[in-house]
């Protein structure tokens, strides 16, 4: 073997390992397998994966929300009917519907083309190239972050900031981010940021920390706020699960009973408690059917 066949031998050999170390190459998402889907990653690149079983949860199925269910749909609404329309924060108690009202939207207009595209916290320094890869499709995209809360420093945070409004480059017109969070302002708040606080004869000025933990959530032009179910509410929503789970006495003193009892025990009367109890005195129920 001459010195140029074994120039080139040894170069090919190289080539190929260098070719195993870079990202691998994805295909394009396949639009028709989903209405959802997850950001990925795999070999440090980025893809969207459709989710074959999406969550069928409808609006009519969350209780105890009427004015933020009406004020969400509304906003999506003008969203798939191209009109300007609002990111959305929602914020508040635990199990209350944050997550689900977002995907009962979802269901309620993908059919006019809308599509939900899920991105954890991590992943979201990856904004900018989601935002790429949606913005000359002709559907409508909803990017859910859920359950967000963010550390100082985190580039999750800065990238989320930039994506609302922050960027030199003009928010796409078929994206919108609706995030849900149990804290307001999406970011830990301490006591000793309350000194930093200076009063101008009446005005009360926070300082820097608490104005740039409130500058991001700002950037959510619609904020909806979610509130502990008082226990009429709790257990108007233990009923309507009930009944959806074909479970015929649903207003008994045994149900009510166990119900709040259920309540107590999770040190919780929301929405989510109510699901879940349902569910057992379903399966209870069952239970005793094939005795």
């Amino acid at each position: 073997m001459s010195d140029l066949e074994l120039f080139l031998d040894r170069a090919e050999t190289l080539l190929q390992r260098v070719e195993q170390m870079l990202p691998s190459q994805t295909s394009a998402p396949d639009w028709d397998a989903s209405v959802a889907f997850r950001w990925r990653k795999r070999g440090g690149q980025g893809f969207l994966q459709p989710v074959a079983h999406p969550h069928q949860i409808h609006l009519a199925d969350l209780q105890g929300v009427d004015e933020q269910k009406k004020q969400i749909d509304r906003n999506t609404r003008q969203f798939v009917q191209g009109l300007p329309a609002n990111n959305v924060l929602l914020t508040g108690a635990r199990g209350t519907g944050k997550s689900s009202l977002i995907k009962a939207v979802m269901n309620q207009h993908a059919a006019k083309g809308l599509r939900l595209i899920e991105v954890e916290r991590m992943e979201l320094v990856d904004l900018p190239d989601i935002v790429e890869l949606l913005c000359l499709r002709p559907e409508r995209f909803i990017v859910f972050c859920d359950d967000l809360s963010f550390d100082a420093g985190e580039p999750g945070y800065r990238a989320l900031k930039v994506a609302l409004d922050g960027s030199v480059t003009a928010p796409s017109e078929n994206v919108l981010i609706y995030a849900t969070s149990n804290r307001r302002h999406l970011m830990p708040e301490f006591m000793a940021e309350n000194l930093e606080t200076t009063y101008v004869g009446e005005e009360i000025r926070p300082g820097e920390t608490t104005e740039e933990k409130v500058s991001l959530s700002e950037r959510f032009g619609l904020w909806l706020s979610f509130y502990p179910f008082d226990q009429e509410e709790y257990l108007n929503i233990v009923r309507y699960w009930l009944a959806q789970l074909n479970v015929s006495e649903v207003d008994s003193e045994e149900v009510r009973r166990e119900a709040l009892q259920w309540a107590l025990g999770r040190g919780s009367r929301s929405g989510r408690s109510a699901w879940q109890f349902a569910r057992d005195w379903a399966g209870r129920m069952g239970l005793r059917v094939k005795r």
